[in-house]
């Protein structure tokens, strides 16, 4: 094999296996995983430099939400979650209501979160990863990111049977 082919061959896998781990995220960001962890993307710039926009935050639930805390949490009148960090925890009738400020933000949420409103504190994030999960569940990104690489893979191996049968057939004559 020349030098050109093994290079390109090392390119292939990295990419391979690069697109199968961001394939995995995106369908457990899509779908949660183990342990009631939660994996989604951040869309705004609210917590930045903390979180950049497009990255992926790693949620979990806890038992308990202390100042300082970066959590993810369901607004009300809203679709997506939001990440932002505790700044006040009250207490009124033995109900905790948190208040929330992105770090980018200069002031304070105004709408209060609830405990049931909380989907979990933040245990880690990946920077700039979200944006090919996002991409990855566009028409484009899925041919492009997914299809386009499987059917590479399924060119490569009919390309590797007839060179098989080739060589069969050199050996039978």
């Amino acid at each position: 094999m020349s030098k050109f082919k093994k290079i390109a061959n090392i390119i292939y896998w990295i990419v391979l296996a690069v697109l199968v781990v961001v394939g995995a995220l995106s369908l457990m960001s899509s779908r949660g995983i183990p342990k009631n962890f939660r994996i989604l993307v951040v869309r705004s710039g609210s917590m930045e430099p903390a979180i950049k926009t497009g990255s992926l935050v790693f949620v979990k639930p806890s038992k308990e939400y202390n100042v300082g805390d970066i959590i993810t949490f369901n607004k009300i009148n809203t679709k997506e979650p939001v990440t932002h960090r505790i700044k006040q925890i009250e207490e009124v009738d033995s109900t905790e209501i948190y208040t929330t400020k992105g770090d980018a933000n200069n002031t304070l949420d105004l709408d209060k979160i609830l405990g049931g409103q909380i989907i979990g504190k933040v245990i880690f994030h990946i920077s700039y990863i979200g944006y090919v999960i996002s991409y990855t569940r566009t028409t484009t990104g899925f041919i492009i990111l997914i299809c386009l690489p499987a059917l590479l893979i399924i060119f490569d191996e009919i390309n590797n049977i007839k060179k098989e049968l080739i060589l069969k057939r050199k050996k039978v004559k």
